[in-house]
């Protein structure tokens, strides 16, 4: 089982990341408009009454006219912060906000965090039944047992909606799924299988009892606690634990390991020695799920066994369990039928779906999602991946389908392959685009150059780019300065990333000599000219870095403006052969993903130039996983009204017509005729209108306007521009970028490298 460094990094870039732009990680933002007096009068006073009224007479029509079905509270006191201890409420805060964030990116589900200040369980029970009214779900979190057995008990029996302790059920749900396919893949029945569960905090209580509901009987469970083996007459023990006891004479977790089929451990490292796993039975199933260390590593298992089924709590090794899998996905498929619970049918419905998706055939779009691996259910793959883009339709749906079967939902869904497109479109594209690069280019390693290294948001993107495994960066500057810089934001200066400048002659006098022979005609330079270009020029050298192969690829930008910067990637390297250069945007917003063009290079493209930029940007495009669907954009739409400026557009369409390109195009017509669908109807002839992803703009002001205004005054997410058609792996950032502007840019490089056949 191969293993990655885990991603480093210092306090005060965590510190940073908490306080930089707004403090924390959540805002409220208004769903409705509220630019007019009416838009206000509608919100506030008087409109409210209407839905105030609604409400009092019914309920459930909060469902209906507020935010409730939506919002889930991320609730805690701080007892049990993160395997922290108990730090306190207000300490708890920053995960609480972090478990609303990944609400919000993997389900789109609305959520509060709430820290109660109190150790008192029934101060907690009051305070949450009191204010509960507010909202669709209560995840409570990070709260000690056994108080939170006690909270989450009394609020499921007085509260008519779901109350779902993550640390419990979520690490329940996602083991379960993992055991289920473990016991398929090991060839072994749940009915019959020796499992001992070391820990009995929360967590391990509630995966023995799904373990249990899952066909598990009671007598084949040993749960062990710090004392030893919870047996049937064990004094002190509390009703959780005694339920859990089981009649044997074994007292500890050595002799209850002998012959057992399964080890769970969620308790502490280095709990499971080589010496007992020796003594489990044939094709073992070891989830050693304490963390950040787990009870016994793979790398010792596998030094004593190569039968082990393995899994762990950690990103660095193959089948985490993790609760990402499941908790954002449960809420909403509970919220989208309006549950009254989340109960236990719901829970294993979550924990078969979970099973079954890793069974299935992996498609190629979350092939490019996981960057071009494909796994394959065995031993290695037991779980699917967290970021595998099926969890939103497939988790939800089996959740919801169960409420409606076991009567705990207040409405049902009709239609459940529309729900899942639904669904589907919940999810924010650009997450699943850069991951997909992200993990790929992990696996190559490219070298790439960071050519302003002395500027801050660069130097940040550099150091996590290598801390993230991304590949090996180089830092262009002067050493000295550099060594500040990373000294300030927080790391020692003898951070381990190459520093190169023009000091080094070897490599100055081949640049010197690449440059010279290239600009001697082009633009009758003399050899000092190149000389004083390169030793002066941080963009020109790091060029010609990529281009003498002493790296990769490379990304600049950042301190000057994007012209300046392309015209002097271009004195270094020329556009690929039979290729056009133009810049291009990914814009996202609201699950719609749009390519624009161009938006930095081509200032007034004639009809030849859109045509080549669409041929490009469709083969760019796909690289991405999306299958193109190319508008010409224009002030008219078919030639309503026509003028002389839109005629180089009808011309490139004609263009592409006669060369029988293999994408979908059209053209020209107006940006709401290619994007919002309710113009199919009126234009039932085209292909692209209302679903178009990639928009040639008639002019560069058109274009960059346009990305700059989305990306100013929306919540448009932007990569780029990229700069295609280039005939080297350069990316160049845009004036002012942030590091993760520049880090994505960066993969994107990197990603080139490996993807696309340059001629060096």
């Amino acid at each position: 089982m191969k293993k990655t460094k885990i991603d480093h990094y210092t306090d005060k870039e965590a510190l940073d990341f908490h306080k930089d732009n707004k403090p924390g990680k959540i805002e409220i933002s208004s769903s409705k408009n509220m630019t007019t007096k009416r838009d206000l009068a509608l919100a506030y006073s008087p409109g409210v009454a209407a839905p105030v009224r609604a409400i009092s007479d019914n309920p459930e029509a909060a469902f209906d006219y507020t935010s409730k079905g939506n919002l889930v509270a991320v609730i805690s006191n701080g007892s049990a912060i993160l395997g922290m201890g108990n730090l306190g409420a207000l300490a708890s805060k920053p995960v609480m906000e972090g478990k609303a964030v990944l609400f919000k990116r993997f389900a789109d589900i609305d959520s509060i965090d709430l820290e109660i200040d109190s150790e008192d369980p029934e101060e907690i029970i009051n305070s949450i039944k009191n204010f509960a009214p507010s909202f669709g779900g209560i995840n409570l979190e990070d709260i000690a047992a056994p108080d939170c057995f006690v909270i989450e008990d009394k609020l499921k029996k007085c509260l008519d909606i779901p109350v779902f302790h993550d640390d419990q059920h979520g690490t329940a749900i996602i083991t379960t799924a993992a055991l289920i396919n473990a016991l398929d893949i090991s060839r072994k029945k749940i009915d019959k299988v020796k499992i001992v569960v070391n820990g009995a905090g929360a967590s391990a209580m509630a995966c023995a009892n799904l373990f249990k509901k899952s066909g598990v009987p009671n007598k084949n469970i040993t749960m062990i606690d710090r004392k030893g083996i919870i047996y049937k007459g064990r004094e002190n023990l509390n009703k959780w634990k005694s339920s859990h006891a089981i009649e044997t004479e074994q007292r500890t977790l050595t002799d209850a390991i002998d012959n057992a089929d399964v080890f769970l451990g969620l308790s502490a490292k280095g709990t499971l020695t080589k010496a007992m796993v020796k003594k489990m039975a044939k094709n073992p199933i070891i989830f050693a799920c304490a963390n950040p260390d787990p009870e016994i590593t793979p790398e010792e298992v596998e030094e004593v066994r190569s039968d082990a089924i393995i899994a762990t709590g950690r990103s660095d090794y193959a089948n985490q369990v993790n609760n990402l899998i499941g908790f954002p996905y449960i809420f909403r498929g509970a919220l989208d039928v309006r549950a009254k619970t989340i109960n236990e049918e719901m829970k294993v419905a979550a924990a078969l779906a979970i099973a079954n998706l890793a069974k299935e055939d992996v498609p190629d779009e979350v092939v490019a999602a996981m960057g071009g691996e494909r796994p394959h259910y065995g031993k290695d793959y037991i779980i699917p991946s967290t970021f595998d883009p099926r969890l939103i339709s497939v988790i939800p749906a089996a959740v919801a389908k169960a409420a409606m079967e076991t009567g705990v939902a207040r409405i049902d869904i009709k239609d459940f392959d529309v729900y899942k497109d639904q669904l589907k479109q919940r999810l924010d594209p650009t997450v699943t685009i850069l991951q997909g690069v992200n993990t790929y280019i992990k696996k190559k390693q490219k070298k790439v150059v960071f050519a302003d290294g002395e500027d801050e948001n660069m130097l940040k993107a550099a150091i996590a780019f290598k801390n993230s495994k991304l590949g090996i960066p180089v830092l262009v500057g002067k050493e000295e300065l550099i060594k500040n810089q990373i000294k300030k934001i927080g790391y020692n200066e003898d951070f381990d990333i190459e520093i190169v400048n023009s000091k080094d002659k070897e490599k100055r006098e081949r640049y010197v000599k690449y440059l010279f022979k290239k600009l001697q005609r082009e633009k009758g330079m003399l050899e000092r000219d190149c000389d004083r270009i390169i030793r002066n020029d941080r963009v020109i050298w790091a060029s010609c870095m990529v281009a003498c192969n002493d790296a990769d690829a490379m990304v600049t930008g950042n301190t000057r403006r994007y012209s300046s910067s392309l015209e002097k990637v271009i004195q270094v390297v020329d556009p690929r052969p039979g290729e056009i250069m133009f810049g291009l945007n990914l814009v996202v917003n609201r699950g719609k993903t749009i390519f624009i063009c161009d938006t930095s290079v081509i200032e007034y493209p004639d009809s030849r130039q859109l045509a080549e930029m669409a041929k490009s940007a469709a083969r760019v495009v796909r690289l991405f996983g999306f299958d193109p669907k190319v508008a010409f954009l224009s002030h008219s739409t078919f030639g309503e009204p026509a003028t002389d400026r839109t005629k180089r557009l009808s011309d490139a369409v004609e263009i592409l017509k006669k060369e029988k390109v293999d994408f979908k195009f059209d053209g020209e017509m107006q940006p709401d005729v290619a994007l919002d669908e309710i113009y199919k109807e009126l234009y039932p002839f085209s292909e692209i209108v209302g679903n178009s992803n990639v928009l040639i703009m008639p002019s560069q002001h058109s274009a960059a306007i346009s990305y700059k205004m989305i990306k100013s005054i929306s919540r448009a997410k932007v990569i780029g521009p990229l700069l295609i058609g280039l005939g080297l792996p350069i990316e160049i950032a845009p004036l002012r970028s942030s590091t993760s502007e520049i880090l994505n840019l960066a993969s994107i490089a990197a990603y080139s490298a490996d993807v696309i056949k340059y001629d060096k």
